[in-house]
């Protein structure tokens, strides 16, 4: 079984594998950015479907960011409300974003701050990472660190209390695209977007 401790998966990630963590929606297959194309061939995953960047803070997507400041300047009351949060932010993307994060090119980027203590804790070791929900494509997410360590035996799975426990709430995360100066909702999830009386 491939669980190890904390030390050992920031070790594991930084050195360019695969791992698995929980956050608050469903646990996640995670890896540096710049190791990304990995997790497609794990997953079986269609090459046309982008990945995930998680951060612990929203200063560490600046360089994956495109957009002139007048732009992002609207962005950020958004982000203050919807993170940390089950809210991905599609968004235009900077030149040095890693194809495999986004294999179609479209010159955007998912980015999201999980509102999960261990994974922020996780992500301010290792930085931002590559992140999609632990699962065989096209399967239902996998709850339990237990499972994911079966189905993914060559992937860095956390050594948390209780491996067999459910984590995260089981729900995918809201999805709202920056389009043409306003916000479209690509998927609805556990969140309301836009959102009311969060701050």
């Amino acid at each position: 079984m491939p669980f190890v401790d904390d030390a050992s998966l920031i070790q594991g990630v930084l050195a360019g594998k695969v791992a698995s963590f929980p956050t608050d929606t469903v646990p996640a297959l995670a890896a540096l950015p710049t190791r990304s194309g990995q997790i497609y061939p794990l997953k079986g995953r269609s090459a046309d479907k982008p990945l995930i960047l998680m951060a612990a803070d929203p200063k560490a997507f600046q360089p994956y960011l495109g957009g002139a400041e007048e732009e992002r300047a609207q962005w950020r009351p958004i982000m203050a409300q919807v993170w940390p949060g089950a809210v991905t932010l599609v968004l235009p993307a900077s030149a040095g974003v890693p194809p495999a994060l986004n294999p179609r090119r479209d010159g955007t980027i998912g980015l999201r701050i999980p509102a999960c203590p261990r994974a922020l804790a996780l992500l301010a070791q290792t930085g931002p990472l590559a992140t999609t929900s632990a699962n065989l494509s096209g399967a239902p997410p996998l709850r339990t660190l237990a499972e994911i360590a079966v189905v993914f035996p060559d992937v860095l799975v956390w050594a948390l209390d209780n491996v067999h426990l459910p984590l995260g709430s089981g729900q995918p995360s809201t999805v709202a695209q920056w389009q043409s100066g306003q916000w479209l909702v690509l998927r609805q999830g556990s969140e309301t977007f836009p959102p009311v009386n969060r701050l």
